[in-house]
C-alpha cells in the first residue's frame, strides 16, 4: 500500500517543516509516502475556492484510492481505531490510500461525498498543525499495528 497525504496551501513555519520531515521518514519505514502541496486559491468567493481547490486536488488522486477527507464533521477515531482502519486497508490490499486536508473553506459538497471523513478532534487547529497532527497519528498506527511500544 502506497500513502499520500495532500493538503492545500504550502508548509511555511520552519517547526511544522521539522516535525513533518520526522514523521515523513519515521512512515516511510513502513510504507512508501508521498506528500504533496497543491496551491491555495486566492480573490474568489469561498465556494469557487473550494470548487477550484478540489478539482487541483483530484489531479493528485490515483484511480481507485481509497479517500480519507479531514474535516470537522467528519467521524472521530482514536489511535487504535486509526490504526485498524489503516491496517483494514493495507490488509485488504489497497493500492493507494489518500488522506486530504482541504483549504481554508474546506472541500465542495461533491468532494466531500467522494470519501470518508475524520475529524481529528472537534476544536479547530491551524492547517499547519493538522499537518503535523495527522502524519504523527498515521506513525502512531503503524506503530500500534506493529506491536512497538510508541503508544503505550
Amino acid at each position: 500500500m502506497k500513502l499520500k497525504v495532500l493538503w492545500v496551501g504550502k508548509s511555511r513555519d520552519p517547526w511544522v517543516k521539522e516535525a513533518l520531515n520526522d514523521y515523513a521518514g519515521r512512515i516511510r519505514r513502513y510504507c512508501p509516502l508521498e506528500l504533496i502541496d497543491i496551491r491555495d486559491e486566492k480573490g474568489a468567493e469561498a465556494e469557487e475556492m473550494r470548487r477550484r481547490e478540489c478539482e487541483r486536488l483530484e489531479k493528485h488522486i490515483p484511480p481507485g484510492a481509497t479517500l480519507v477527507l479531514l474535516d470537522e464533521r467528519g467521524e472521530q477515531m482514536d489511535s487504535p481505531g486509526l490504526a485498524a482502519f489503516i491496517g483494514k486497508q493495507r490488509d485488504a490490499g489497497v493500492g493507494d490510500l489518500v488522506f486530504v486536508i482541504g483549504g481554508a473553506y474546506g472541500f465542495s459538497e461533491e468532494f466531500r461525498r467522494r470519501g470518508k471523513l475524520l475529524a481529528l478532534s472537534r476544536m479547530t487547529f491551524t492547517h499547519q498543525m493538522v499537518r503535523a497532527f495527522l502524519l504523527e497519528q498515521i506513525y502512531r498506527a503503524f506503530t500500534i499495528l506493529n506491536k512497538e511500544p510508541y503508544h503505550h
